[in-house]
C-alpha cells in the first residue's frame, strides 16, 4: 500500500489536479482536513470508502490511521488544501511513517497563492519590477518563525510578500512593512481564493487593513504585498522579444 499526500487545491473542486483526482478514485481510504477541503472532493472516492475527517485528529491518531491502513493493505488519500510543499504540515507525517516503514508519495497541488494571483489577474514577478516572491507567515499563536525570518527582516529585501496565516493581524503586518514598503506600495488580500464566496480587497499599506477589519477576515486568506501588484510601466520579457534569437538551444 501507499500513503498518497494529494494537493486538493485551494478551494474550488475542480482545481485538483487530475492526477490527484485519479488517485482519489483509487484509494479505499480517505483522510482529509474538513475544514479545508471542499466536500465535493470526496464525491470522486471509491464506493464504500472509509473517509475520515482530521480537523479533530492529532497527529498520532492520523498515524494510526495510516498504520490501520497499512496493515490491511489499504491506499490512503491523505487530502491537504493547497499544495503540500507549503504550510501543509506533512513533513512531521511522513517522518512518523518512515519510522514506521510505510511508504508515501506526493501529489502536487495549485496552492493559495497561485489561485490569489489568479483572482487578481496579476504575474506575480513583472520584469524590471520584481523578480522574487517570498511565501511566509508570522509568528503569533503558532510555531515561533526561525532566527532571520521576522517581518523586519524579510521586508528589507523589498520583494513581494505573500503572507499566509497572518490576517488576523493584518496591524501588526502594516505596521513591521511600512518602513521598507512605504504606506503607497500596493497590498492586497484574497479570501476564499477560487471559491464562489472569493473575496478580493485591493489597497495599500496606508488602507488595506482597515478593509480587512471592515470586511470582518480573520482566515482562509492571503496577504499579498508588492510593487508588482500595481506594475503598468515595464519592459517586456526577453522571452517573446524579436531580438532574441531563437535558433539557440
Amino acid at each position: 500500500m501507499t500513503v498518497y499526500f494529494i494537493g486538493a487545491g485551494p478551494g474550488a473542486a475542480d482545481l485538483i489536479t487530475v492526477r490527484g483526482a485519479r488517485t482519489l478514485a483509487a484509494a479505499p481510504v480517505c483522510l482529509y482536513a474538513g475544514s479545508l477541503v471542499p466536500r465535493e472532493l470526496l464525491a470522486e472516492c471509491p464506493d464504500g470508502a472509509r473517509l475520515v475527517d482530521t480537523s479533530r485528529l492529532n497527529l498520532d491518531e492520523i498515524i494510526a490511521e495510516c498504520a490501520s491502513a497499512h496493515e490491511a493493505g489499504l491506499d490512503v488519500a491523505r487530502l491537504h488544501s493547497g499544495d503540500p510543499s507549503v504550510f501543509s504540515a506533512v513533513a512531521e507525517q511522513m517522518r512518523r511513517l518512515d519510522a514506521a516503514g510505510i511508504p508515501y508519495e506526493v501529489v502536487p497541488g495549485v496552492p493559495a497563492f497561485a489561485a490569489a494571483a489568479a483572482a487578481l489577474k496579476r504575474e506575480l514577478t513583472v520584469p524590471t519590477v520584481g523578480q522574487t516572491v517570498i511565501l511566509t507567515r508570522i509568528a503569533q499563536q503558532a510555531t515561533p518563525m526561525p532566527p532571520g525570518e521576522d517581518l523586519a527582516t524579510l521586508g528589507r529585501s523589498g520583494a513581494l510578500l505573500v503572507l499566509h496565516l497572518a490576517t488576523r493581524y493584518v496591524d501588526r503586518v502594516v505596521e513591521e512593512l511600512l518602513p521598507h514598503y512605504g504606506a503607497e506600495c500596493p497590498a492586497a488580500v484574497v479570501a476564499m481564493a477560487s471559491r464562489p464566496d472569493e473575496l478580493v480587497l485591493r489597497g495599500t499599506l496606508a488602507d488595506i487593513a482597515g478593509q480587512v477589519k471592515e470586511a470582518g477576515l480573520v482566515r482562509t486568506s492571503v496577504i499579498i504585498v508588492g510593487r508588482t501588484l500595481g506594475a503598468e510601466q515595464f519592459r517586456d520579457s526577453h522571452l517573446y522579444s524579436p531580438e532574441r534569437d531563437r535558433h539557440v538551444c
